[in-house]
Order: C-alpha cells, then sequence, then structure tokens
C-alpha cells in the first residue's frame, strides 16, 4: 500500500511539473489581425489545397497558407496594415482581391471562386471585402489610422478617444493629483464602470498602473496606427477588465520613407478675462507642442524602423483669491470680522485666567470688540504672516486677495520601433518608449519670497 501511495504521489508531481512548464500558445488578439475565406469552383463546391498568398501592400512581406478539404483558409498574425489577397489552383484562373484593410481583433473575410482557365490568368476582384467576428460577440468601436490622424483632439490626448465610443463619460469632481498624473489619463467611465475597470494595452502590452488604474503610456498620435475600444463581451484574455478594453498598436515602416512633422500653440493672450476672480488681467501663459515621425526600410521587404518625437511646453497661467489677515488683523485688530466673535483661551466666562491656555470652548470669554491685546499676540505667528503678502481691508471673511501665476509643465517623449520580417512564418518587432514630466507650480501667494520656486518633480513613465 506504501508503494503504491509513493508511486501515485510521485506520478502527480510529474504531471504537475510538465503542466508547470508547457505554455500555451498566446493568442495575439491584441496586436493582429487576420484574413480568412473559402474558395469554390464554378459549380460552388470546395477548391482543396488551393495556394493562398497575402500581401503587404507597404513592406511587400508576403504569407502562404493552403486551402483544406472545405476549402477555408486562414492567414493570421497579421500587422494591422492593407493588404492583397491572391489564390492560385490547377486547371483554374487565378484570382486576386486588391486593398483589404486588417485591423487588430478582427478577421476580414475574402471568399473567392475559381473560373476555368490557365494559371497564367487573372481574375481581379474588386468588391470590398466585409470585416467579419466570428469568433467572437463583442461590442467595439474602431478608428482607424486616418481617424486617429484627423479626429479634433483637445491637447492632442489619446485617452480622449474613450469619449468618441459611446458609452463612455467624464468622471465628475474628482480627479488624480497632477504630480502624479503627469501623463494626463483621464478618468473616463465605461457603462457606468468605474475608471480603473478599463484596461490599456500598447502592442499587446500590459499599460495600465496598477495602483491609480489610469495609462501609463498616454502614447504620441503621430505613434498610434489604430485604437480599438471594445466595451462589451471582450475575450477571456482581457479579463481583468470590467469596464473598457483600450487598445492600440504603433506604426511601423515601410518601403518608402515617410515622415510628419508639427507645432500647434495656444495662448493666454487670447482668452477673455474672469471678472470675479482675475481682478488683475488674464496672467501670461502658452501651451506649445511639437515633434514629427519617420519611417521607412532598412532592408526592403525585410526590415524596418519608425520612431517619433513629442515635446510639451506647457506655460499655463493661472488666477486665483483668498482671504488673509489685513494689516489690523495683523495687530490684533479682528473687530473687522463681526458678528463673528472671536474667544479668548487663556480666560473663562467668569473672568478667570488659566496659565495652560486650554479652557474648554464653552466656557471662554470673549475678547472685547474682537481686539486681541499686542501682549497675547504669538511672535512666532507675528514672524509667519511676514512671509506672505498684506490682504487688503475688506468685509468679513470674503476673499481680499488675488494672485496669478503660471503652471509649468514640460514632457519629451519619444517611441523607437523595429520590424523584421525572418521568414513566412516568423516576424519579430521591438518598441521602446520613453515619456519624462517636469511640474512646477508657484503657491498662491507666489510672489512672497519663500514662495517664488514653487516645486519641480521629474517624472519618467
Amino acid at each position: 500500500m506504501k508503494a503504491r501511495t509513493s508511486l501515485v504521489l510521485t506520478t502527480l508531481a510529474v504531471f504537475t511539473l510538465v503542466i508547470s512548464l508547457w505554455t500555451p500558445p498566446a493568442s495575439g488578439q491584441a496586436i493582429y489581425g487576420s484574413i480568412i475565406g473559402t474558395v469554390t469552383d464554378p459549380s460552388g463546391a470546395a477548391v482543396p489545397n488551393a495556394k493562398v498568398r497575402v500581401t503587404s501592400i507597404s513592406k511587400g512581406t508576403s504569407y502562404e497558407a493552403t486551402t483544406n478539404a472545405d476549402g477555408n483558409y486562414s492567414v493570421t498574425h497579421l500587422i494591422p496594415d492593407t493588404y492583397n489577397v491572391r489564390v492560385e489552383a490547377p486547371g483554374f484562373k487565378a484570382f486576386e482581391t486588391k486593398n483589404i484593410p486588417v485591423s487588430v481583433d478582427a478577421a476580414a473575410r475574402v471568399d473567392g471562386q475559381f473560373q476555368v482557365g490557365g494559371t497564367t490568368e487573372t481574375v481581379e476582384v474588386t468588391s470590398a471585402a466585409p470585416q467579419l467576428t466570428t469568433d467572437r460577440a463583442d461590442v467595439s468601436t474602431t478608428f482607424s489610422d486616418r481617424q486617429v490622424e484627423d479626429l479634433p483632439i483637445y491637447n492632442r490626448n489619446f485617452t480622449s478617444f474613450q469619449l468618441l465610443s459611446p458609452g463612455n463619460q467624464r468622471m465628475n469632481g474628482w480627479n488624480h493629483a497632477a504630480s502624479e498624473n503627469p501623463q494626463g489619463s483621464q478618468q473616463i467611465l465605461t457603462q457606468g464602470q468605474h475608471f480603473a475597470g478599463t484596461a490599456f494595452e500598447l502592442d499587446g502590452t500590459d499599460n495600465q498602473d496598477p495602483i491609480l488604474g489610469i495609462i501609463v503610456i498616454n502614447p504620441n498620435l503621430e505613434a498610434v496606427t489604430e485604437v480599438k475600444i471594445t466595451a462589451q463581451n471582450y475575450d477571456a484574455e482581457f479579463g481583468k477588465a470590467i469596464g473598457a478594453v483600450v487598445t492600440s498598436q504603433t506604426k511601423s515602416g515601410s518601403n518608402d520613407l515617410h515622415g510628419s512633422i508639427f507645432d500647434f500653440q495656444r495662448s493666454n493672450s487670447n482668452f477673455a478675462r474672469n471678472p470675479f476672480t482675475q481682478k488683475t488681467g488674464v496672467p501670461s501663459g502658452n501651451w506649445n507642442q511639437f515633434g514629427g515621425s519617420l519611417g521607412g526600410p532598412i532592408k526592403k521587404d525585410k526590415v524596418f524602423f519608425f520612431g517619433d518625437y513629442q515635446g510639451t511646453r506647457s506655460h499655463i497661467g493661472g488666477s486665483g483669491q483668498e482671504r488673509i489677515p489685513t494689516l489690523a488683523e495683523r495687530g490684533g485688530d479682528l473687530s473687522d470680522l463681526l458678528p463673528t466673535q472671536i474667544y479668548d483661551p487663556c480666560t473663562t466666562s467668569g473672568g478667570v485666567f488659566v496659565a495652560t491656555c486650554d479652557v474648554d470652548p464653552t466656557l471662554r470669554a470673549p475678547f472685547t470688540g474682537n481686539i486681541i491685546p499686542t501682549t497675547r499676540l504669538s511672535q512666532q505667528a507675528l514672524n509667519l504672516l511676514k512671509l506672505i503678502p498684506v490682504g487688503a481691508n475688506g468685509t468679513g471673511l470674503n476673499p481680499n486677495f488675488f494672485g496669478s501665476g503660471n503652471n509649468v509643465l514640460d514632457s519629451n517623449g519619444f517611441d523607437g520601433r523595429g520590424d523584421a520580417y525572418v521568414s513566412n512564418k516568423i516576424h519579430v518587432f521591438g518598441r521602446y518608449s520613453f515619456q519624462q514630466f517636469t511640474r512646477s507650480g508657484p503657491g498662491r501667494l507666489w510672489h512672497a519670497p519663500r514662495h517664488r520656486r514653487g516645486y519641480s518633480r521629474p517624472q519618467r513613465r
């Protein structure tokens, strides 16, 4: 019995080890698309063993497949691009369908029917191939590279695309601190779910802060080729999401050298003054975003590169109002606050002085006329008051100081990507992204001696 038990335990241990070492193949749906279809002869019967060649128009790379016994074929792991499909079989004219757009996490269906003839003859199919998702029932919105480029996005913030799909709205009343979210990720609710329930994927890798629930790399729009936002019925590989899945892909190079350059500016000089908060006019400020991209071949049809850069210089003016002590209040005369009464923490209502100054608030005597004797003023407090401006004479607790200044957010970011097509079945790509932020901002009392410097916090993503 002991020997049998030992054998069973040993078998289970070996089986567990084998299972732990076996890694199932990744579906890669967050990165690739596919082309599927069925090939038939003139009578409508399936044509097996037909040769299918899918060729990228921009890169010249090709992928091959063969139809099965039912005439079906599938070419997977295609980088989002536009492709031509050519199908050949002995005894039939070849047919070719051109300009087939392939999107991420989607299958483009290209069916074909042979005509009798020689293989040197070609029938060109010009009808558009419909998009088809037979392996899932997700509800999604896809933005093509043209839409990413042309849609008017305020501040060119990538996360705004989520707001352009149905069922999304910004969270009101709360935002992350600017110092922990310099990349500008927005808090967006999808179908009423919390913003942290949105999963962000960039080139198939996790792009979400596990603590803050926001995007980590907020990509430059010049680098994005496609955006897909799935709100319902997303695949099991995105199991951590409860609200939406935002997948995006960076661009890759092609056989032609392509580039772009941009420069956007917005100045505070074009803004109107707020008469309630900007008593001294609109503070100076300027927002400038600039950069460009470049992509092309290293070896034609084989190796490609792509790179982009984006810089932001955001010196945005702001203003605010505050209630600070007037000259009389600094000397202990708080009579302008009446009928708000000031009480003496060292004297009881019966006139008894308590040296520890811890009289119960309900038993304290009021200062006559709201005037604190100069002998009772704290020298430490007087020294601190010297570090801030003197408030203008006002009424009650209404604001009597208006300040303005510039909040500075400078950022630099770039992406570098390389693609290599080793063979018909092996495609390797890699990407490196860098983002750096420097934020500084004055306090509301910015012109006081200790408040000029503000703070500066470099951050990298």
